[in-house]
């Protein structure tokens, strides 16, 4: 069973000491139960194994959170807020097809890089990972790639390819490579952006053959 390991406190000074408690308390519960998803699996965890890991009484998770299933949500929002601003300021500023795909790969695969831990607690289950890209943050990101690449497009940068199922490609082999990369003895970013790059810049050019996606029928 995980140990509770004090969080690392974020000051708050312009909050009062009640609402230092409050942001306290759901970070104290949120590290917990990325240490628990990630060495117990989201599957077999239960909300009685994430409160034992923290110094907090039941009474106070359910206070912050209905379920399991609301803390693994909160967890995959908070990475996708993270990483959103930086992945998007990446694919505005580039100005060819490899900078926008090698620009995407490598800030993501960095960020993973940086934050193993949390990456790890949402893709300790994969069948989890996948039924549970529901959450408004993930959506809101997978849609901002969708926006990015329809621009991208529309500017003659990419060519006139489907931008949903590239977007779905794009993540698909971002979250695949990334979780490879993770189990290497020397985790090397700029390795694991070079070969997703190069994947697609060598099938990208051949999509347009495939011609124009029909629109669905009425």
């Amino acid at each position: 069973m995980p140990e509770y390991i004090e969080p690392i406190a974020r000051p708050e000074a312009m909050l009062g000491k009640r609402e230092q408690t409050k942001i306290q308390n759901r970070e104290t519960i949120l590290w917990a139960a990325r240490r628990v998803f990630a060495e117990l699996g989201y599957g077999a965890s239960t909300v009685r194994d994430i409160i034992r890991a923290t110094p907090l009484a039941s009474g106070t998770f359910y206070n912050y959170f209905k379920s399991k299933e609301e803390v693994f949500q909160a967890i995959q929002d908070e990475s996708a807020l993270r990483i959103r601003p930086r992945l998007h300021e990446e694919r505005v500023k580039a100005q060819s097809v490899e900078e926008f795909i090698s620009g995407t790969f490598r800030t993501f695969f960095e960020y993973v890089a940086s934050d193993e831990f949390n990456f790890r607690a949402i893709r300790r289950n994969t069948d989890t990972l996948r039924v549970r890209m529901d959450t408004p943050e993930i959506i809101a990101g997978f849609q901002e790639l969708r926006e990015d690449l329809e621009s991208a497009i529309a500017r003659g940068m990419l060519p006139p390819v489907d931008a949903d199922y590239l977007m779905a490609a794009l993540v698909g082999v971002a979250f695949e490579v990334a979780e490879r990369m993770l189990r290497r003895e020397a985790v090397d970013t700029d390795v694991a952006a070079a070969f997703a790059t190069a994947l697609f810049m060598g099938g990208i050019r051949g999509l347009p053959e495939l011609g124009q996606p029909q629109p669905p029928a009425a």
